[in-house]
């Protein structure tokens, strides 16, 4: 046997290793780039004003709802299940992302808080309520005077937002530069409503508010409410989402 079939074993071993460790690279690269986080430049804008509590907390708002564009890049990076296309016509990069559950904004604002020292969140109901305060009409309840049962007039009431989804910045702004708090666009809370007076778990929370021209509860999976109903209050005309912060950025 010469010298060059002896070696031939060995040189067929070391090129298996070669590829062996080009494929585990090639692994290794598509998981870290498959579940990294948000890039910079897809940070959410955030109204240049904070929203300013009574008792003197400051609350960083978001100051349009997210975006099908901005929604996409979180699908793109595997962070997000569901797929947003914009309808003929529309532009994804000023469109609200709409048609999502409760999950489905649980699944985004995960994803965003992958960057280091991000740390939004849904707002509260009452959070909601004190920043859209300013651009909301204001009715007086016709029938109850607990605030808790301020939902329930909406069923007394008709409404006044348009239906149709519009470009963000189509309706009215806050003094602190929060856009469409009173557009065609219900955004998801962080509060549950379970129908009980007890306090339930979140993760067992079969409805959350939404804050929109009124507030209204929905179940947690419905993401057209439309066709899925709501759970207290009338129908909202779409289920989007907008962040919010207690950190200054």
């Amino acid at each position: 046997m010469t010298t060059a079939a002896a070696n031939r074993p060995s040189l067929f071993r070391t090129s298996l290793r070669f590829v062996a460790l080009g494929l585990l690279l090639a692994t290794i690269t598509g998981v870290a780039l498959t579940q990294r986080g948000p890039e910079p430049t897809s940070a959410p804008l955030m109204a240049h004003q904070p929203v300013v509590f009574p008792d003197g907390h400051l609350l960083y708002v978001q100051r349009y709802e997210v975006t099908i564009s901005e929604w996409s890049i979180c699908v793109a990076q595997g962070a997000c299940s569901l797929q947003v296309r914009a309808r003929p016509g529309h532009d994804p990069a000023v469109t609200p992302a709409t048609g999502l559950s409760y999950p489905d904004v649980q699944e985004y604002i995960a994803w965003i808080n992958k960057v280091p020292g991000n740390s939004y969140r849904l707002p509260t109901i009452e959070e909601w309520t004190v920043m859209a305060a300013s651009v909301l009409p204001k009715t007086t309840d016709p029938v109850f005077t607990d605030p808790s049962l301020t939902w329930a007039s909406t069923y007394l009431t008709k409404g006044t937002a348009p239906r149709a989804l519009k470009p963000q910045g189509s309706f009215s702004t806050s003094p602190e530069g929060i856009a469409d708090l009173d557009g065609s666009v219900w955004e998801w809370t962080q509060d549950c409503y379970s129908g009980v007076s007890e306090v339930v778990d979140l993760d067992r929370c079969p409805a959350f508010f939404v804050g929109g021209e009124h507030v209204a509860a929905m179940s947690y999976l419905v993401r057209d409410p439309a066709r899925g109903g709501c759970a207290v209050g009338s129908p909202p005309a779409h289920l989007g989402m907008r962040v919010v912060t207690d950190r200054p950025l």
